[in-house]
């Protein structure tokens, strides 16, 4: 089985690879980044040399490089590539359309032409926008999205329903709630927060710390998906969650205390315009339709996590320095398929 991942160098799409390339032996993968700031080939340089592994640089947005990639005939793509950084969405949202929309259908014209057996979209939570207290989305929730990213990514699945419907492609979407894991770029929550708390620099907390985030470990996640590419129907849409809803506060002190860092580290700041206080989502349907389950509660996820980045401090600080946009160069450039126009 041949697989192309799009945005596989990203924080989950690289942990996905990851988990198919150690417990399958029968797949193939084609990561096709764009190698943008997030996207960092050097969370799958253990990787490198597996003749199962292939890297391609392209951009999802361009339907040349796109076609080009599907000559290489594959049973089944994972769409990960998307702009995600909400405050970078508030600051200029015409890269999320490109990507996350234009992008989503230039892939779905390409699966429609080549009929690819299976197109599995990875979406968020934040399409069905902020939850009431007490209430839990399913998959029939209407969308209401409150930032330009999320209102990207909505338009992004309303496009896979249309051309699952439309012209039969084999479509399934994922919508899952906050992961976190190893390899995430620390931009986000978790790896900025346990960052800047290692070298005891201020702690930035949007409004009252009390946004609420159902966050999944990454392997859990990527369980799921390989799930979902294996035996899900083509038409469905899944959310995926932990179930176990933790404000955003409460993060920030886990990984104080862990640290043995103090309190007075935190700085409150201005909320985020549109801030969604409160994500969460129903996974009932994916655990009684194909069996999926979380298997690592918070506490064994945030203490693997925190021990991961701790240990792994020169990944950290590339990617906080922006050396890993040279590890490329480096390693890849004289051998790694490029598609370009």
């Amino acid at each position: 089985m041949r697989v192309l991942v799009t945005g596989g160098a990203g924080f989950i799409g690289s942990n996905f690879i990851r988990l198919l390339l150690t417990s399958r032996q029968d797949v193939d993968v084609i990561n096709f980044d764009k190698l943008t700031y997030a996207g960092n080939p050097e969370s799958l340089s253990d990787l490198a040399e597996n003749p199962r592994y292939t890297l391609a640089q392209g951009d999802i947005a361009d339907a040349a490089a796109v076609e080009q990639v599907f000559q290489h005939k594959p049973d089944a793509l994972v769409n990960f590539a998307a702009e995600t950084h909400v405050d970078r969405s508030i600051e200029d949202a015409s890269p999320f359309v490109r990507t996350n929309i234009m992008g989503t259908q230039c892939l779905l014209e390409a699966a429609r032409r080549h009929k690819l057996p299976r197109f599995v979209h990875i979406s968020t939570d934040e399409v069905y926008g902020s939850a009431p207290a007490g209430i839990s989305f399913t998959e029939d929730t209407p969308l209401d999205p409150r930032s330009p990213y999320a209102a990207s990514k909505a338009s992004a699945d309303h496009f896979v329903t249309a051309y699952a419907n439309t012209y039969g492609v084999s479509a399934v979407i994922l919508r899952c709630t906050n992961n976190y894991g190893p390899y995430q770029f620390p931009e986000k929550l978790i790896p900025l927060i346990l960052a800047n708390a290692r070298e005891d620099k201020q702690l930035p907390i949007y409004g009252d710390g009390m946004q609420e985030r159902d966050w999944l470990f990454v392997e859990d996640y990527c369980r799921a998906i390989a799930l979902v590419l294996d035996k899900a129907e083509a038409g469905k849409i899944y959310n995926v969650s932990a179930g176990q809803p933790q404000p955003n506060l409460k993060i920030v002190r886990t990984i104080l205390q862990y640290l043995g860092k103090p309190e007075s580290l935190m700085k409150y700041v201005q909320d985020r315009p549109g801030h969604d206080r409160r994500y969460a989502l129903d996974s009932s349907k994916l655990q009684r339709e194909l069996g999926w389950k979380p298997q690592v509660s918070f506490e064994d996820g945030i203490r693997r996590t925190i021990d991961w980045y701790v240990n792994n401090a020169e990944w950290l600080a590339h990617a906080r320095s922006g050396e890993y946009l040279k590890y490329y160069e480096r390693h890849y450039v004289h051998r790694t398929e490029t598609f370009r126009k």
